[in-house]
């Protein structure tokens, strides 16, 4: 038997049902040389008539009459499926709140925005690049993109993406003018760029401090994308997320991060939300697209 196509099935029911091919056409809205040509590349595939033509029309053989149930079964699945199609379709609707630092939202989630739309274009949503760290658990945001050493708290229910490595980076002109330093001794002779917003700042600060740089600091920068923008422009060195920076060909990693700092960075929801469809749509989404991010990422650097 060779492959058949489910759509004949429809026709195979029309004309069991009406008795002819006209009526069967009649009722599927095609004419009825149409519906007796897939009625004969039915039986062709199967191997077998499923009617006798007859002068007063179509009637089914005892093959016919043995299947014409079945084929009524494979129909009731089909509407069954469309149903819950439709019903998924329309719980798709809504809006999603994704809260993530700037620098994040601007160089890897930008770029995606419009695939999401494309894909699931009833979801609005709303990228929240505040400052001030949102709280799941009381509706603040559906979805977090966090940076955190911490355990989650009660309700929170996420993925680790990967280590969350910060690390000194200049730009390819800012190199050819002032070398690049190898070592955190040498960024004493460099103009450093601090900064970055409150997420970032005071651990940034604190890390330029411990190593005797605080005095170092040429300018500041109120946020990471801004932060960046002044590394990318040649201005002088700043510490930069590795996700972000080590895709960028115009920047060079002055030298690797540090391993023990414990940071991951994760992808978040909480359990008020996370069963809702568009949430995990969305959820689902760019957990895939950041780890197709970071396996680029890792494979560019292993063939390097």
């Amino acid at each position: 038997m060779h492959m058949i196509d489910w759509d004949d099935l429809r026709y195979f029911l029309a004309v069991a049902r009406r008795g002819s091919t006209l009526a069967g056409g009649r009722e599927l809205g095609v004419s009825q040389t149409t519906v007796a040509r897939r009625i004969a590349a039915l039986e062709q595939a199967l191997g077998f008539t499923l009617f006798e033509k007859r002068q007063a029309g179509y009637a089914l053989t005892p093959a016919g009459q043995q299947l014409v149930d079945r084929a009524a079964d494979v129909e009731s699945s089909a509407k069954q499926f469309i149903d819950a199609a439709a019903a998924h379709a329309r719980d798709l609707t809504g809006s999603v709140r994704i809260t993530m630092e700037e620098i994040y939202a601007t160089t890897l989630f930008a770029p995606w925005m419009r695939e999401l739309y494309e894909t699931y274009p009833e979801i609005l949503i709303e990228v929240d690049t505040a400052q001030t760290v949102r709280d799941l658990s009381r509706g603040e945001a559906d979805i977090a993109l966090r940076s955190t050493a911490e355990e989650q708290p009660s309700g929170y229910a996420g993925r680790i993406l990967c280590r969350d490595d910060w690390t000194p980076y200049c730009s390819r002109s800012y190199a050819e003018r002032y070398g690049i330093p190898t070592k955190f001794d040498d960024l004493k002779q460099h103009t450093l760029i601090g900064g970055g917003g409150s997420k970032v700042w005071p651990k940034y600060q604190q890390w330029l401090e411990h190593l005797g740089l605080g005095d170092r600091v040429a300018m500041h920068q109120p946020t990471s994308t801004t932060l960046l923008s002044s590394v990318r422009a040649g201005t002088g060195i700043a510490v930069l997320p590795c996700i972000i920076a080590d895709a960028d060909p115009d920047l060079i990693q002055c030298f690797p991060p540090r391993q023990n700092h414990g940071r991951q960075l994760w992808l978040l929801t909480h359990d008020r939300v996370r069963q809702m469809p568009a949430v995990r749509v969305v959820i689902d989404f760019l957990y895939e697209r950041l780890k197709r991010h970071i396996r680029d990422l890792e494979a560019n650097q292993a063939a390097a």
